[in-house]
């Protein structure tokens, strides 16, 4: 089945690159030039990818991506030529899955779709799971319908975020390192980036703990990594 992709980007030239390249790598391709313009489609439509800027006219792409990860979890990929380690660090503190600073190629940029994609529609085959709902303590895991619940209240989590909380709920006994993380959820190699692991672990643990402070669930294993719970 074809996916869909929507691409936010007002630099028109960009926009019509990436477009008629993914769309030679067999993706239906969504364009809209401004923050406003991709709310109002989204209400409409269903896509498996959102391309997002961070440097948007009428709404950024930050507070676009705060506003849409209330409701959705749909993977997001940020482009932008905003490339420090900070706009980084923001931009998947947000609810961002992966992040492409400008410029960019095409051959990396659809390799990346292709993986953001991939881990929002396949199982991590780590452990075989006989149901589709995962339960440990007062967390529940819903792999149908990608949603998680904490003492029976629904938690909004971001793709990145349910794919890391499932890793580890599928494999209970397990310590995982943060390579082994980065490895598995991001599926590239790892060149140390912490910044982007600690990120996405704590803010998984604000909205899964009652105290992130003294987390009962993704419980750190100093000098090692992380594992869940005990």
């Amino acid at each position: 089945m074809q996916k869909s992709i929507l691409l936010v980007e007002d630099d028109k030239d960009i926009s019509e690159l990436v477009k008629n390249h993914l769309g030679q790598e067999n993706f239906t391709v969504l364009t809209v030039f401004d923050g406003e313009e991709a709310l109002a489609l989204l209400k409409k439509n269903e896509v498996d990818l959102i391309l997002l800027d961070l440097m948007l006219p009428k709404l950024s792409g930050m507070e676009f991506l705060k506003q849409i990860r209330t409701t959705r979890l749909i993977p997001v990929l940020i482009i932008s030529a905003k490339g420090s380690d900070i706009d980084k660090v923001l931009g998947l503190g947000f609810g961002a899955d992966d992040y492409i600073s400008k410029p960019f190629s095409m051959v990396e940029l659809t390799a990346r779709v292709h993986a953001a994609i991939r881990r929002a529609t396949q199982y991590l085959p780590l452990e075989n799971v006989s149901t589709s709902v995962l339960y440990f303590k007062e967390l529940s895991l819903d792999f149908k319908t990608f949603s998680a619940l904490v003492k029976g209240k629904n938690v909004q989590l971001t793709s990145k975020e349910f794919h890391i909380l499932k890793l580890f709920m599928t494999n209970k006994n397990r310590v995982f390192t943060k390579e082994q993380i980065y490895h598995f959820i991001w599926e590239d190699d790892y060149y140390g980036n912490e910044n982007v692991i600690n990120v996405h672990i704590r803010r998984l643990r604000k909205k899964i703990e009652e105290d992130p402070s003294n987390p009962q669930y993704i419980r750190t294993i100093w000098g090692i990594g992380y594992k869940l719970g005990e």
